[in-house]
């Protein structure tokens, strides 16, 4: 019983902080979100959630800061995606010098807003909150687009296509709500972060008959060797997390090793996507020390030399 609850214990402890990366760099999609108790040092905690929604061990704001900086992440970009976070993020990134935000409404909770209730192939029930009842989709997405005017929203995203969690009768709804963002991020000249679960065809598809937006990435690509070429023949960048270090992901290791290198990003998906070898554990920004890493020895290249690759395609992709 006493060992179980160790166990039980230590996969609630966010991941350590690796050692300071040669070059700065950039965690350019993680999510960060508040937590309605404030800590008792009055800082404002951000709040760890596993994918069933059960609360992590909470990270503050001031930890979290502190640690990219002892990491060498010189800025993370937070994901806001759903209805109550978009303001939420769009003040953070406004407030907080190293956070930067993108906004989007994410494609799951596109189909909630269109009214779509059907259970998804992965069993779950949507989960309704009342925001899904008051707006609409084309309302929500109006949202999106009326925060993302500021110059601190350096992203449309995520959004794009999700039929892990969403059935047949979602689809157009998700379809149409990634058409609409493709279409934002090419009216404000922002790059777009594009969600791509178990739907690789129909996201190309559609981003070849709307036509791309000119900076256009595959936030924690999990495609393969033919979609990362795909990826390599339209200018479209990928960006990997910590599934890339994991050693069963051969195929998207595979997929890694073939794209260009002024193509690659690095990013945690925080809290989730913990990279090797903290698996299982909650994540933060700081680790996306531990992912690049791991990408510079895969390619036989100083760490330094990979940092400033990274640094430099996140400059160029979302100007900081």
């Amino acid at each position: 019983m006493g060992n179980s609850k160790a166990k039980k214990e230590r996969r609630r402890l966010v991941l350590d902080i690796p050692d300071r990366l040669p070059v700065p760099i950039v965690d350019n999609h993680t999510h960060i979100s508040p937590d309605p108790v404030v800590g008792g040092d009055g800082q404002t905690p951000i709040q760890n959630r596993s994918e069933d929604g059960s609360l992590r061990m909470p990270v503050l704001l001031e930890t979290l800061r502190a640690g990219m900086a002892q990491a060498g992440v010189r800025a993370a970009i937070s994901s806001g995606c759903e209805m109550p976070m978009l303001d939420f993020t769009h003040d953070l990134a406004r407030d907080i010098p190293e956070i930067w935000a993108a906004l989007a409404i994410h494609p799951n909770e596109a189909a909630i807003h269109a009214g779509v209730r059907e259970v998804a192939p992965d069993g779950l029930d949507p989960h309704v909150e009342p925001w899904h009842e008051e707006l609409s989709l084309d309302d929500a997405v109006a949202r999106v687009a009326q925060l993302s005017t500021d110059p601190y929203v350096v992203a449309v995203g995520e959004t794009g296509l999700d039929y892990f969690r969403t059935g047949e009768a979602g689809k157009q709804a998700q379809k149409d709500a990634f058409r609409a963002h493709i279409a934002l991020a090419k009216e404000l000249g922002k790059p777009l972060q594009i969600h791509d679960r178990e739907a690789h065809a129909d996201v190309i598809e559609i981003l070849l008959a709307d036509g791309a937006p000119e900076r256009t990435v595959f936030h924690c690509f999990s495609g393969d060797r033919k979609m990362a070429q795909v990826c390599a023949q339209h200018g479209w960048y990928a960006s990997f997390a910590g599934p890339v270090t994991y050693s069963p992901n051969v195929e998207l290791q595979e997929a890694f090793d073939v794209l260009p290198e002024e193509l690659v990003l690095v990013e945690t998906d925080a809290p989730y996507l913990t990279p090797a070898p903290f698996r299982g554990h909650p994540n933060a920004a700081w680790g996306v020390g531990y992912t690049v890493r791991f990408m510079a020895e895969r390619r036989g290249v100083g760490l330094g030399e990979w940092c400033s690759v990274i640094d430099r395609n996140t400059h160029n992709v979302y100007g900081i």
